[in-house]
């Protein structure tokens, strides 16, 4: 969440900001901002000298009750009576526009970066790098969706969707076999590798709190995306992203802590509703699936670092799986809500012949920990915000896509990536 403050003295660089990210009626929304804001801290004055007046005449009653100055002491306790609704009232609307200062302020997305690019859609970010070869495939080479029908034992798929919308309907594949196996065996990788980078290992929940949801920016923004138990008001989540995030949520956290870097494995959970079509077939889209990710928090200063430490180590990811992948800079249109720069990397998937999108490292700056009043304390003693940042490390679905697809050979066997070799326990899947 954007701080009023902030907006209130950069005006039109808030504005220009919001414009860039194409938010609706920009203007408008920051005016209406400001104006709340100069009506909520008007009320607030008024509300703090009334209240001053109401003790001190409550202090001076007291006197003239000492002095037995009887009917000076009923005058002022009436003046105090008119003074102590005036008070109720002055709150009453204080609370009133405060609130709805609120709800106009989770409305706005937060500000990009100054490298963000200007532009609406996908077709409009940036490519920063492209590395590695993109394989040459044998002929009669398959999607992954119909190379799983091949692979694993007694005709049955080694990723069965059938299965899994039997059990639970579309978007929850079943893994077996080799193909669970691999799934373990990333998920092992992925954290051996963060904990190598210095990063701090947590299992935290898979559900939250309306609270947790709000606070890194997933409620009000995306409701329709997120499983809700209605009985318990509680969330599956999206990412881990969330639940680790709010560790640190109301937390003064000690400048020698600083910077805080936890990884999480979970699984997660989005209804993507709407989505349909050829590009969402088998692995490229569904409701359940795992994911490692990685989060940071960290000093103003430091936080584009980290961030350039964060594209780093999912680089390094997938150099060691040997796989072809490109890193794009997002423009505004195509940001998230949260987020003030983000890179998105796609690993190429040779069976389908595209690019697929397997991760995203984003800074978020304040915005996120304004919600959560994540905080540290300077060496002067000031209480400032910190920067949040996340990143998938990685997401898994896409990789197994591609690394099912990328890695056929000639006599129909998947070969595996040395690096998960010790992971998996093999190196083919027949």
């Amino acid at each position: 969440m954007l701080q009023t403050n902030f907006i209130r003295e950069n005006r039109d660089f808030t504005i220009a900001g919001l414009t860039k990210k194409h938010f609706k009626d920009a203007a408008e929304a920051v005016d209406l901002i400001i104006e709340l804001d100069k009506k909520r801290r008007g009320l607030q004055q008024d509300l703090d000298e009334t209240l001053a007046q109401s003790n001190a005449k409550a202090k001076e009653i007291g006197g003239l009750m000492k002095a037995g100055a009887t009917a000076e002491a009923e005058a002022a306790k009436a003046e105090t009576a008119v003074l102590k609704e005036r008070s109720r009232s002055l709150d009453e609307s204080h609370k009133e526009v405060e609130a709805r200062l609120l709800q106009e302020l989770v409305k706005l997305p937060n500000l990009p970066h100054e490298s963000v690019p200007e532009g609406r859609t996908a077709e409009d970010n940036v490519n920063v790098l492209e590395a590695g070869e993109k394989p040459v495939l044998p002929q009669g080479a398959l999607p992954h969706w119909e190379l799983i029908e091949k692979l694993g034992k007694n005709q049955a798929p080694i990723i069965d969707f059938k299965l899994g919308n039997k059990i639970s309907g579309a978007g929850f594949p079943v893994y077996k076999g080799k193909a669970a196996r691999l799934q373990r065996a990333m998920i092992a990788f992925f954290l051996d590798e963060a904990g190598k980078a210095g990063y701090t290992e947590v299992q935290p929940p898979i559900v939250v709190n309306a609270d947790s949801g709000f606070a890194t920016g997933q409620l009000p923004d995306k409701e329709g995306q997120m499983y809700h138990d209605a009985q318990d008001d509680l969330y599956l989540i999206p990412t881990a992203e969330v639940p680790v995030t709010n560790l640190y949520r109301d937390v003064i956290v000690a400048e020698n802590e600083l910077p805080v870097k936890n990884v999480a494995y979970t699984p997660c959970f989005r209804r993507e509703a709407g989505s349909w079509g050829a590009h969402v077939r088998g692995l490229n889209r569904l409701h359940q699936f795992d994911k490692v990710e990685i989060v940071q928090i960290n000093k103003p200063e430091d936080s584009y670092k980290a961030l350039d430490e964060m594209v780093e180590h999912v680089k390094g990811l997938l150099t060691k799986l040997e796989l072809p992948y490109r890193i794009l800079r997002l423009c505004g249109g195509d940001m998230g809500f949260t987020s003030a720069l983000t890179y998105d990397f796609e690993v190429w998937s040779a069976g389908q012949e595209r690019w697929l999108e397997c991760s995203s490292v984003s800074n978020f700056e304040t915005y996120q920990a304004n919600r959560l009043k994540l905080r540290y304390k300077t060496a002067d003693k000031k209480t400032q915000l910190l920067h949040t940042l996340n990143g998938s490390a990685l997401a898994l679905p896409r990789i197994v896509a591609a690394l099912l697809e990328n890695n056929q050979q000639a006599d129909g066997t998947v070969k595996i990536p040395a690096a998960l070799v010790p992971y998996c326990g093999f190196d083919t899947i027949e």
